[in-house]
């Protein structure tokens, strides 16, 4: 059976221990006085000045109950010698006979002390010793009595029990607390491996399906420009090439994030992100007539931030150039010391919309976007405009931890 503690304890004890030590020393020498002086002890029938010395010295040893946890040999010593000191005298009549016929002469502290070997296994043999020493003192043998030696027995052995009940609880609730976290850790490993095994499956599915059209893209679009007799033809085609090219790249660094555990490499959580002024740039080379505004200093963003407000507005430029063809467009972003605000705002469409082009959305991508700005703890609005156009509207923290952010 393994001990509670090994050594004695000698750490600082806190008001309430200290509290609760001395209460236990104050009942015990309430009880084993009152107990002594009612005859239920080794009290004699004529009590003399020895005999009120002996009462006076068994309060003070059961005063020592309070430093049981710094010295818990001097404590059992103290009870054991006492014990003995009142058998002496006794036997050789000095202190006189005791009032009861079949009572036990040690106090009844020896219920306590007699814990304080299974307790502390650095006293473990003196303190057995001891304890033998007081239960063959309290039983008598030399004068055999059942009475005596059981009820001498229970007052040596309840302490010892208790410990040992207790200790062996305390190991018990150990253990299926060890089991019950080991569990919690395996099932969470578990899990960890299976979102690991299902962003390598989304990845390499993304990487097959997108990376061959695109490809695809890049491939007839260098061939166009090869073969195109005008430049403005094979202007086109680089550009349609370039963007093929860009998206792979892009595609590329989200596949590596999706195969990468975010826990295990945080530095790529993050990507490199490109400026909103080339996403203004970028439409108003396909024809659409788009301002930019930015105002404060866009370092004020944390990378987690700065990445939720591009993709924001290039969702919605996305949208402009299907849904509304010919139309006008305005971003403005602001960046304050505590947040980033950013509006997207597009006129009336006056061309007419493109079904195929209009149809290639999934229709997720408002929701996708208000589901990330949610992620960093932001606003996003989005409705149609008074005068016929479109509004997307977000705002957002300034800095969100990335580990907040991936949760």
């Amino acid at each position: 059976m393994r001990c509670v503690e090994d050594r004695v304890d000698d750490r600082p004890l806190s008001p309430v221990s200290r509290l609760g030590d001395a209460a236990l020393a104050a009942g015990f020498i309430a009880l084993d006085t009152g107990l002594t002086l009612a005859g239920s002890s080794w009290w004699p029938e004529r009590p003399g000045s020895l005999a009120w010395a002996m009462l006076v010295l068994q309060a003070v040893v059961n005063a020592g109950l309070v430093a049981r946890r710094r010295a818990p040999l001097a404590v059992l010593a103290a009870v054991t010698g006492f014990s003995v000191l009142v058998t002496v005298l006794i036997l050789v009549g000095a202190l006189g006979e005791p009032v009861g016929d079949f009572v036990v002469w040690p106090p009844m502290s020896a219920v306590l002390v007699a814990y304080l070997p299974v307790r502390y296994a650095a006293i473990r043999r003196p303190g057995w010793i001891l304890v033998g020493i007081l239960t063959l003192v309290a039983a008598r043998p030399w004068d055999p009595s059942v009475i005596i030696f059981t009820v001498a027995l229970l007052r040596t052995a309840v302490g010892p029990l208790l410990a040992l009940y207790f200790t062996a609880r305390r190991s018990l609730i150990a253990v299926l607390r060890e089991r019950a976290e080991r569990a919690e850790r395996e099932q969470y490993l578990l899990a960890a491996q299976a979102r690991a095994d299902e962003r390598a499956r989304i990845a390499a599915e993304m990487h097959d399906v997108v990376t061959h059209r695109l490809s695809l893209m890049v491939l007839s679009a260098g061939a166009l420009r090869v073969r195109a007799t005008d430049e403005e033809t094979r202007q086109a085609a680089e550009e349609f090439r370039a963007a093929g090219c860009q998206a792979l790249d892009e595609l590329r660094d989200l596949v590596g994030i999706l195969r990468t555990d975010p826990d295990d490499d945080p530095g790529r959580q993050e990507l490199a992100l490109p400026d909103i002024a080339a996403l203004a740039a970028e439409s108003r080379s396909v024809g659409i007539p788009t301002e930019l505004v930015e105002e404060g200093d866009p370092r004020r963003a944390s990378p987690v931030v700065g990445r939720t407000a591009y993709r924001i507005v290039q969702e919605a430029l996305t949208n402009v150039r299907k849904h509304a063809p010919g139309a006008e467009v305005g971003v403005v972003v602001r960046y304050d010391s505590d947040r980033v605000h950013l509006t997207v705002r597009n006129t009336a469409p006056v061309g007419v919309v493109d079904a195929g082009l209009a149809a290639t959305g999934s229709g997720a991508g408002l929701e996708g976007l208000r589901n990330r700005v949610e992620l960093v703890r932001g606003t996003l609005d989005a409705g149609p405009s008074p005068d016929g156009g479109f509004e997307v509207a977000a705002s957002l923290p300034a800095y969100v931890p990335t580990a907040e952010a991936v949760r």
